[in-house]
């Protein structure tokens, strides 16, 4: 709980950091000025992100098009549509360049595919910033604003073994699966480093076993980040390992493929209240499940401040500033190490729910509902 505390204080800080920053920023943003090297202030923005799947993109496409509209910006917030997303973003992105853009911010649907557009962007003298998710592959990107994502996935190791102890009605050894995110998204593979960081030692030494022996991040893969592509893989793993053999936990990457983890697990007779699924995100759906005493744990990586931190940047660039980063050694694309600004994450379960939604009002009467 000291942890927790920590953390929610860190979170605070930052949340009146950034918005005290975009505020006082944005009075500037309005005035006309356009500083020594920037662009002026009424310029484009485009905003490039994936497809509608998660409600955080969703909150993150509104609160950009708002937020840059009150800072003087003409907005230009695109998603890339279900089918065939990679190919449509990069076609955005692209007349994102021709129609004048002076920044554009990308919540990449596949990191490593944006070379040509990117190359396009800095040969137009418009400055990138990845969003969410780094991409991968090319010079060509300026900035990166995240949460500190290598640390989502520490906690959500953390949390994994804190549920085992807590639920499973047993000491260890507790057996275990293993799941990580799409192969597409750059972040997949640092959140399973970050939980593997806490849990190899404990697989290495007995604590947990993992039946399946699918303990690297290929195996271990959700393409597209899908329910159905998840719950498919959890349902093979209870039939080929846990027909006599119970399942303890699973670590589950983000809330959606959580809630597909415990639907696969439930239809194969587990006791869910005493089986530990992680998750991140803080979907309401999985909120609620916490509540319930189904998920055990999310993270809450609060949307609106990740969007005021962008356009702080944003706002920055116009003014011929250098934007604030406090990363400038972890995030190596391939080609370069991109400068970055993260902010902290929080585990969120049901003893501290209340304490970490306070500022959010639709998440809080959840909370409150199942107290």
């Amino acid at each position: 709980m000291k942890k927790i505390a920590l953390a929610a204080a860190a979170l605070a800080t930052v949340t009146a950091l950034a918005l005290t920053g975009c505020s006082g920023a944005r009075t500037d943003a309005t005035s006309g000025d356009t500083g020594a090297a920037g662009f002026p202030a009424d310029a484009t923005i485009g905003v490039a992100l994936p497809d509608k799947t998660s409600e955080n993109w969703v909150l993150a496409g509104d609160l950009f098009t708002s937020g840059l509209t009150e800072a003087g910006f003409k907005s230009d917030v695109q998603y890339a549509p279900a089918t065939n997303t990679v190919a449509e973003q990069q076609n955005q992105i692209s007349a994102m360049v021709t129609n004048g853009a002076k920044v554009i911010v990308i919540g990449a649907k596949d990191g490593k595919q944006l070379g040509t557009q990117l190359q396009q962007a800095a040969d137009a003298g418009v400055k990138i910033i990845a969003y969410d998710r780094l991409i991968e592959n090319t010079p060509n990107v300026d900035f990166y604003v995240a949460f500190d994502n290598f640390k989502v996935g520490e906690l959500q190791g953390q949390a994994l073994l804190d549920g085992l102890e807590a639920r499973s009605g047993h000491a260890a050894p507790w057996n275990i699966e293993l799941f990580s995110g799409s192969p597409d998204d750059a972040n997949a593979a640092v959140f399973f480093d970050g939980a593997m960081k806490v849990l190899q030692p404990k697989i290495d030494d007995g604590t947990l076993v993992v039946v399946s022996g699918q303990t690297d991040v290929a195996q271990t893969a959700t393409q597209g980040w899908k329910a159905e592509n998840a719950q498919s893989r959890m349902d093979a793993l209870m039939v080929a390992n846990y027909a006599s053999a119970p399942i303890d936990g699973v670590l589950s990457p983000n809330d959606t493929l959580a809630r597909a983890i415990i639907t696969s697990v439930k239809q194969a007779g587990t006791d869910v209240t005493k089986f530990t699924v992680t998750g991140q995100d803080s979907e309401a759906e999985s909120v609620k499940s916490i509540m319930d005493g189904e998920q055990y744990s999310t993270i809450n990586k609060d949307t609106t401040l990740l969007v005021a931190q962008t356009i702080d940047m944003i706002i920055s660039l116009q003014k011929g500033e250098e934007p604030e980063v406090n990363d400038t050694e972890q995030y190596d694309n391939g080609v370069k190490v991109v400068p970055a600004f993260l902010l902290p994450p929080v585990i969120v379960t049901r003893e501290n729910a209340a304490e970490a939604y306070a500022n959010n009002p639709k998440l809080l009467e959840i909370v409150k509902a199942a107290q």
